[in-house]
């Protein structure tokens, strides 16, 4: 076998020694070739300055495939019309010695053999363009894919945050139901049917399974193609602010750097996708921003298709030179099998990232928690480790990702939209369980409007966003609520030893937006407490020899008080048969 290799390449050695005579034959020749050389390095010089050009241009950032299929065409297209120039040149003068008897059978003329040359750069240039066309294809039926699934997100929020007017309601309109849900009685909902405000209402009531109900008639000619242009003018108003200055950065921002400053529009439409579809606010982010964030993430098959095709190019014009590609194979099989084995748990960890990034079995940013009992959120994932940062920035746990696709793993943040925060207290026995419910449910009520955000959003999850009172946009609390939730909740847990054991439910919007709502609750439990005089026990271990008469009439002074809570609040679930099902 090592001959049949040796004999093969001695082969070639020989033909390429052919190819150095055949050019030392002739002046002409050795002319023509060399104007081939010159012109293919004056092309890549020309091509990388156009490159350079068409990048910085706004058709770059607004039809980034078009872009990109410009600039890779131009160089193929001027590479031929070169090569085939030269090839005409060449025949056209007869710089070859015609006569082929001195040449045995199946052995190339030295006309064959340097229009052979010429074929074989032709071959290799389509070859290329073709490797870079396929991937620009498929990218952008992937981006048509992603920007439908836009849309579809779209009509599901019923518009997005920074549509121009009610965007929605121009191209839908709400059908109400034949049959009224069961959650509804008929008065209340004839009564919603009334107003523009309840019409909305039963527009997002979702059903105690979760369903929407009535539907939805579509009032424009298809509503896609208008919604598409809807958000590309919102993306060249990103785009004219970033280059005229009017911006968070205060500077005009340049296009075509190498360190990204002006986000091209499918990396906008990303971003806002990772935002829960948020505005864009342009210059809001260090430039490369974007590039950074996705650095670590593992090359997709568009992106590797173009060096399989490229290689798969360059084995067919080996073998059609007459080298044996089973040889070549062979000569090579024995160090690709080394290479494999050694890098086993490399490629282990990369397929294992591909699977997590393919099935969303967690991403950046969500809250998950391992079999081995570590709980934090997922900072960076990468083809060869995991990186998980604790809830309160104590640690870091650094996983190989390949263990992560067989582990059990709890995900807090994947498809929740509420998460319960609860609070637990005990008042004494002689407190009025009815009085005690009644408070604990203005207490949910003020926590459920008062406890806010870093950012002034309300943490818990309602059916109105109190800001509406006010006249004021929804900070988006009111979304993705089923209708059969009423907050607040309040459960009378049991009898314990000193005291009657309450609980108080609201449901936030995320896993780490509880400790803060607990905190809150706490803060306002212990001034409603102190102010209708509910009384939290100390531990009683022995027998009580208090003055039990005197401190019920204490308590009892603020009955009234109490019961005007009960009047205005009510008891919650609490006051309809008593507690629901969990």
């Amino acid at each position: 076998m090592a001959e049949e290799v040796i004999d093969a390449v001695s082969n070639q050695v020989d033909q390429f020694q052919g190819i150095s005579q055949l050019l030392d034959s002739s002046e002409s020749l050795r002319a023509a070739f060399i104007v081939l050389i010159v012109g293919i390095i004056g092309i890549v010089i020309v091509y990388r300055t156009f490159s350079k050009w068409v990048k910085k241009q706004k058709l770059n950032y607004v039809r980034p495939h078009f872009s990109r299929f410009v600039r890779v065409i131009v160089l193929p297209i001027f590479a031929i019309i070169l090569i085939t120039s030269v090839n005409l040149y060449i025949q056209s003068f007869e710089l070859f010695d015609n006569d082929v008897s001195y040449y045995a059978d199946g052995e190339l003329t030295p006309e064959e053999t340097f229009a052979k040359i010429l074929n074989t750069i032709n071959i290799l240039v389509i070859g290329y363009s073709v490797s870079h066309i396929i991937p620009i294809i498929l990218s952008k039926k992937e981006k048509s894919k992603l920007e439908k699934e836009d849309f579809e997100s779209w009509k599901e929020l019923r518009g997005f945050q920074d549509d121009e007017g009610d965007l929605f309601h121009k191209f839908y309109k709400w059908v109400p139901p034949k049959h009224i849900p069961d959650e509804l009685t008929k008065e209340e909902y004839e009564e919603k049917l009334m107003t523009n405000e309840g019409i909305k209402f039963l527009e997002e009531f979702r059903t105690s399974k979760g369903l929407p109900i009535g539907s939805f008639k579509q009032l424009v000619e298809d509503p896609f193609e208008k919604w598409k242009k809807s958000e590309r003018s919102k993306y060249l108003k990103y785009y004219e602010d970033c280059i005229s200055g009017n911006n968070e950065s205060g500077k005009e921002l340049m296009p075509g750097q190498d360190v990204e400053e002006i986000y091209p529009i499918d990396t906008w439409r990303e971003e806002r996708r990772f935002s829960s579809f948020d505005p864009i606010i342009p210059g809001s982010k260090p430039p490369g921003h974007a590039k950074r964030k996705r650095k670590d993430l593992p090359k997709s098959i568009s992106q590797i298709l173009p060096l399989g095709i490229f290689v798969s190019v360059i084995l067919g014009v080996i073998s059609w030179w007459g080298i044996d590609l089973i040889i070549l194979a062979t000569a090579t099989g024995g160090l690709a099998i080394g290479i494999g084995l050694a890098l086993q748990e490399t490629m282990q960890n990369y397929f294992a990232y591909i699977l997590i990034r393919k099935d969303k079995i967690f991403s950046e940013g969500e809250r998950i928690q391992l079999d081995s009992g570590y709980n934090g959120y997922v900072h960076k994932i990468t083809p060869r480790v995991t990186f998980i940062r604790d809830a309160l920035n104590e640690s870091f746990a650094i996983i190989p990702t390949r263990q992560l696709v067989t582990a059990q793993i709890i995900n807090y943040s994947k498809e929740l939209k509420m998460v319960p925060a609860v609070v637990e207290v005990g008042v004494s026995y002689l407190n009025n369980p009815k009085q005690v419910a009644g408070i604990l449910v203005k207490i949910g009520k003020r926590a459920m409007e008062e406890v806010l955000d870093d950012r002034g959003r309300h943490m818990v999850v309602q059916h109105r966003c109190p800001y509406l009172n006010q006249n004021k946009p929804s900070c988006g609390c009111d979304k993705d609520i089923h209708v059969d939730l009423n907050q607040p909740v309040v459960r009378f847990n049991k009898f314990n030893d000193s005291s009657l054991d309450f609980s108080l439910w609201v449901f936030v919007r995320d896993y780490g937006s509880q400790f803060k709502i607990k905190t809150g609750i706490r803060m306002i439990m212990y001034e409603e407490f102190k102010k209708y005089d509910i009384r939290i026990p100390w531990p009683i271990r022995t027998v009580y020899q208090g003055d039990e008469k005197r401190e019920d009439e204490e308590i009892r002074k603020l009955d009234g008080e109490r019961n005007r809570v009960i009047d205005e609040f009510g008891l919650g679930d609490l006051g309809r048969g008593g507690a629901a099902e969990e």
